[in-house]
């Protein structure tokens, strides 16, 4: 009941019933997939998958929620564990009717097969793009947004590989609810050896709310290296750099008056 009446609450969240939707008044529940987690970012050409990157998250998102922190990639699974997974994606996308453009995936993968999650015509969210370069050839790289620009103006997105170095990001989770304040230590965590930049979205003054009532990160933490596993611990070394402060939210209390 406990998890019910937190959810009756976040429905009754003013963006939620601005939405007016019939379906904001009912309660669908699903039995929790065990695995491990990753995201699939691809680009349908005329109904053909052409993966652009899979992210691993090598961070153990276990339920009833949590916040998705890493994405490395490429990906440390086998070859015929990515292929699956690829197949797995194409076989969503065809079932949506989805043919042209970007796709982003969610899936989980354990002993009983490929789970995907989530499949939507769209790019992956936030500041996260910067993560992915592209090449071709011996040319420069361009970014994931002018890759897909160029799909919509008619060029090819096979003709374009993500980078050869590995790549990441960090979305910096929120660790408790309160007023942001400050945080501490960014320069430090710019010179972890293979970040490239830490961004801090968060405003000052900003009350911070963690999920599942929240819906934001602190900032974002973008990392580059040889080998992926050299990315996560770029990226975890920086954000143990960083140092919040966040203060108490102060309770408003409406005074009455005869």
């Amino acid at each position: 009941m406990e998890s019910f009446f937190r959810l009756q609450a976040l429905m009754r969240a003013p963006d939620i019933r601005a939405e007016r939707g019939d379906a904001d008044d009912m309660v669908l529940v699903e039995g929790f997939i065990e695995g491990r987690e990753f995201a699939l970012e691809g680009v349908m050409n005329h109904g053909a998958l052409h993966v652009l990157a899979l992210f691993d998250k090598p961070d153990r998102l276990d339920g009833p929620f949590f916040e998705e922190t890493i994405y490395v990639t490429p990906s440390a699974e086998s070859s015929p564990t990515r292929q699956t997974i690829a197949e797995g994606v194409s076989d969503a996308v065809r079932a949506l009717g989805l043919r042209h453009g970007p796709v982003h995936a969610e899936c989980r993968v354990n002993d009983r097969g490929v789970f995907v999650l989530e499949v939507a015509g769209r790019p992956i969210g936030g500041l996260c793009a910067r993560a992915l370069r592209f090449g071709k050839g011996n040319g420069p790289l361009i970014s994931l947004e002018e890759l897909l620009l160029r799909h919509a103006l008619g060029e090819t997105s096979e003709d374009w590989q993500r980078e050869p170095s590995a790549s990441g990001v960090m979305m910096i989770p929120i660790p408790r609810r309160g007023v942001f304040r400050r945080v501490d230590g960014v320069d430090n965590a710019r010179r972890v050896t293979g970040v490239e930049d830490v961004r801090i979205t968060a405003k000052t003054d900003q009350i911070l709310v963690p999920l599942p009532e929240g819906a934001s990160y602190l900032g974002f933490i973008f990392a580059r290296a040889p080998e992926a596993r050299e990315v996560e611990r770029a990226l975890r070394a920086a954000h143990r750099c960083l140092e919040f402060t966040i203060d108490p939210q102060v309770p408003v209390v409406q005074s009455r008056h005869a």
